[in-house]
């Protein structure tokens, strides 16, 4: 059997039915469309069957229409970002050749490979990062109406969604959690006094999040907006720097300016060059809702060692080069301090390698109020910031069981025994989920239950609570 091609995107598009209501208007309804080089009726004509689905599935429940249109090649998303503002992502159903009766190789589309509560999920994502750097469609709609919001998203989404790896999109897509870094209470408060201290150093701060081991330890952001941000900073800032590190790009050690000591501090997002008045500046400006109100700020990320601080600036300041300089200069002695300090104690904390049966568990774990993710089924790498350890056939079992509890309300259980003699259990209680893979063939349902019992005890006896 061979793998012609996988899940990838088709097309993506960005529309408002209200504008072109008019027969032999319907080009008005487009906003934005993927890939460029389609000829305008077939645009027309995709955004035409979303809207023709939308509005038959509305007779049914006006609340809550279709949100995902099945077919033999092709499986389409649809998300009202705002009012009547749809965004569409159809994603080719992955395809495999095989024999037929004849002896000939016939392409066979797999229809129940991809789950739409994943990809619904990634819909969702792409407009909350647009929001994040561009404002809402709303507010583009306001400031220059059409043209201005039809160049936003041509600039935004010609890059984002290039960036997309949608084959790798499963379980933590949907949840779309934080992973947080675990610290002793002292340490802890080091890093606060050190946000503090630079907040009251520099008045224009409004907001700081500090990471480790692209992790969040502590954030002064909202929680909406910091998810958003972690999956920036994760899937895209980090492992490019990253990346530029290891071709020898980029240099882990930096002298601010003559005078000053050496230190391991350096802007990811901010001036190339400290030295240089014509040094290449990339601050990206981003949009945070405190409560109703909207802030637009400009985001400095600074990196020592593997300690990483967001900076959230004012948009309304002009950044010079001396703010950098002295932000730079007292920032990244204390931070390469903090950072070895916090290494040095992750080194003590951690755990010996595990036994062969702890490597028999496989885990994940969100929260639902805190956002906290934790997951063992996924590694991260540098290239690959979403590596998987587990077979894709049990990622598709999580995923089905996420959906189940999703359409539930109460708290639950659910066990399986895959085809390929895993277990796969899923547990869900006061707002936390928890999804375990093991790999015990020949145990029975009691066992099986007695391990995850066991599991819950040694890894979340004191943040999950089940009977």
């Amino acid at each position: 059997m061979d793998v012609l091609g996988a899940h990838s995107l088709v097309a993506f598009a960005v529309y408002n039915p209200r504008f072109g209501s008019n027969e032999g208007e319907e080009y008005k309804k487009l906003l934005y469309y993927y890939p460029e080089d389609v000829e305008i009726n077939e645009k027309i004509k995709t955004i035409g069957l979303c809207e023709a689905i939308v509005q038959f599935s509305r007779t049914f429940s006006r609340q809550s229409p279709a949100r995902a249109l099945h077919t033999q090649k092709n499986r389409h998303h649809f998300y009202e970002a705002e009012e009547h503002f749809w965004m569409v992502m159809v994603v080719k159903n992955p395809v495999v050749m095989k024999e037929n009766s004849e002896g000939k190789s016939v392409p066979e589309y797999q229809e129940d490979v991809l789950l739409d509560s994943v990809y619904n999920a990634v819909l969702r994502q792409t407009y909350t990062m647009f929001k994040l750097f561009k404002g809402t469609f709303g507010m583009a709609m306001e400031q220059g109406g059409v043209e201005t919001l039809k160049r936003r998203l041509q600039e935004f989404f010609s890059r984002y969604l290039l960036t997309l790896r949608l084959e790798q999109c499963d379980l933590i897509d949907t949840l779309g959690g934080i992973s947080f870094f675990p610290l002793d209470k002292m340490t802890y408060l080091k890093i606060q006094s050190f946000i503090s201290m630079v907040e009251f150093s520099f008045a224009h701060i409004q907001f700081t999040a500090f990471l480790y081991n692209e992790q969040l330890v502590w954030s002064g952001l909202e929680q909406d907006d910091m998810r958003t941000l972690f999956k920036y900073l994760t899937t895209s800032l980090f492992p490019s720097t990253i990346e530029a590190e290891l071709a020898g790009k980029e240099s882990p050690i930096h002298v601010s300016f003559p005078g000053y000591s050496q230190h391991y501090g350096r802007f990811l997002l901010g001036p190339r060059s400290l030295t240089d008045p014509n040094s290449p500046l990339r601050v990206p400006k981003i949009h945070v809702y405190i409560g109703s109100r909207h802030s637009e700020l400009h985001l400095i990320v600074y990196k020592a060692l593997s300690a990483a601080v967001c900076f959230l600036v004012d948009a309304t300041v002009v950044l010079t080069l001396d703010f950098f300089q002295r932000l730079d200069t007292l920032v990244g002695p204390q931070l390469t301090l903090l950072a070895s300090d916090i290494a040095e104690q992750y080194s003590s904390n951690r755990k010996p390698a595990s036994s062969e049966k702890d490597s028999q568990f496989k885990f994940i774990y969100f929260n639902h109020m805190n956002l906290a993710e934790k997951s063992t089924v996924h590694v991260r790498r540098a290239a690959n910031p979403s590596l998987v350890t587990v077979p894709t056939e049990l990622l598709h079992i999580l995923g089905d069981i996420n959906s189940d509890f999703a359409s539930s309300v109460e708290d639950e259980e659910v066990t399986v025994k895959a085809m390929s003699d895993y277990w796969v259990v899923g547990k869900r209680s006061d707002q936390r989920e928890l999804y375990v893979i093991l790999n015990q063939k020949n145990a029975n349902l009691i066992e099986v239950n007695e391990e995850v019992k066991k599991l819950c005890t040694t890894q979340f006896s004191n943040i999950f609570f089940l009977d």
